[in-house]
């Protein structure tokens, strides 16, 4: 009876009972891990958007405030107030000449010392002399200040703009950078950048000029500051070429003649050191220059270098040459015939003789010879001066002259005896009868 019950209740019970609780128990683990899973990334992410939340909401309630009357009565009385116009203010009187190369004595585009002035800040009008003196402090500015192309600045931006030497090299600009302000004016005599401007972002310098903190006791005076520039190494200017050239420019100072170069060598050779030297000859001798630069210069060379040399500057002296038979031919400092007088009286070109052309031609030529040793004259009167036309084979005259009949030759003269097969005519070389004339020769025959 036991027996069967105990088998009978063996009967009863569940055979998958241990195996549901063995399931239940599995499911209850995983699901914890699950669970303990997610709440770990929740909190990762909890922990990427707390600082994100953090600010909007500051910034919601900072902009909310703002917008408040109560904030803005509070906050009004401690607003500072802003900052006062200057009234005056430095400037330059003319900008620097350009291109700046390091350690080359910066000027002015009139070739004279730079200048410092003090300036009405809102006319611009020179101010006279301050009670008292003012010093004045030059220093390089970056080429991009002020940012955002601003025309105002505070002092405490000015002085952030202030480019710093690099490490190792001498301060950036040396000279005359501290100056004393009289009557208004500084003038800098010697100044220069000791490093070219390539490191910088901009690649680019201004010159800035400021009031030396703790000089002057008046209201804030504004800086001045020149326009952006590069500044090259000074080895690009011992090879620069002049625009225009001056007249004591060394000769491969002209375009397409190269510093020691083969063209510099033979017009050296030749006693043709600069550029007057040069134009002289271009303008009496054409043909013997261009014999002399030689079959490496090609017509489209020659016609840049001579294009260029035309440009210089003949200045206003003049020279006179005396002749025989009461001839005076007046040349300028590149030998361009400007005057002609027979006996004192000015003739005009076209009134010559074929003889007489033939002679001043040849008095030309004397005064070319003799260049080195001619008579320095009073300058002619602007409206008695005629230069000389782009034309290298001319030799242009006055066309303003009285209409004299210039005296007769006693006879021909030597340089034209012999050559009967040489007529000189004038040439008449601008249109519209203006009358630059010049000298050509032609061969005809003489019947």
């Amino acid at each position: 009876m036991a027996a069967h019950k105990r088998l009978h209740d063996g009967f009863e019970q569940d055979p998958d009972q241990p195996e549901k609780k063995r399931m239940e128990r599995s499911v209850s683990f995983s699901t914890v891990i699950r669970e303990a899973m997610v709440m770990k990334q929740v909190q990762s992410v909890f922990l990427v958007l707390e600082p994100l939340l953090r600010r909007v909401v500051q910034e919601e309630i900072q902009a909310g405030l703002v917008r408040s009357p109560r904030y803005i009565e509070r906050s009004s009385p401690e607003t500072p107030p802003a900052a006062e116009r200057p009234a005056l203010r430095l400037a330059f009187l003319n900008p620097p000449m350009l291109p700046i190369f390091t350690g080359s004595k910066i000027e002015d585009v009139n070739g004279e010392p730079l200048q410092v002035i003090l300036v009405d800040a809102d006319t611009g009008s020179p101010r006279g002399a301050l009670p008292q003196f003012m010093r004045v402090e030059l220093v390089p500015l970056f080429g991009d200040f002020p940012p955002d192309g601003r025309e105002e600045w505070t002092a405490g931006e000015f002085a952030r703009g202030v480019v710093k030497e690099r490490a190792g090299k001498r301060p950036l600009l040396t000279g005359d950078v501290g100056l004393t302000m009289r009557d208004g004016r500084a003038v800098v005599n010697d100044l220069q950048f000791t490093d070219n401007s390539s490191w910088v972002r901009c690649r680019k310098f201004r010159i800035g000029a400021r009031v030396v903190p703790g000089s002057y006791e008046g209201a804030r005076v504004a800086e001045a500051m020149t326009e952006a520039f590069n500044v090259r190494d000074h080895r690009g200017e011992l090879y620069r070429k002049h625009y225009p050239p001056a007249l004591t420019d060394d000769v491969w100072r002209l375009e397409k003649i190269g510093k020691e170069g083969a063209f510099h060598r033979k017009l050296r050779q030749n006693g043709v050191e600069t550029v007057q030297e040069f134009v002289r000859m271009l303008t009496v001798r054409p043909e013997m220059l261009r014999a002399m630069m030689g079959d490496g210069m090609t017509d489209r060379m020659w016609e840049v270098t001579t294009s260029h040399a035309r440009t210089c500057d003949a200045g206003d002296k003049v020279y006179a040459y005396a002749g025989q038979h009461g001839a005076t031919v007046y040349v300028n400092s590149l030998c361009q015939l400007v005057r002609l007088e027979f006996a004192g009286v000015e003739c005009a070109a076209q009134q010559l003789t074929r003889a007489q052309k033939a002679y001043v031609h040849q008095l030309y030529v004397e005064a070319f010879e003799q260049r080195h040793s001619l008579q320095e004259v009073e300058p002619l009167p602007a409206a008695m001066l005629l230069h000389a036309s782009s034309s290298s084979s001319s030799l242009p005259m006055l066309q303003n002259a009285a209409p004299v009949t210039p005296p007769p030759l006693p006879a021909t003269p030597l340089w034209f005896q012999g050559n009967q097969e040489l007529d000189l005519q004038i040439v008449d070389e601008l249109s519209g009868g203006q009358g630059n004339f010049g000298f050509h020769m032609f061969q005809s025959n003489f019947g």
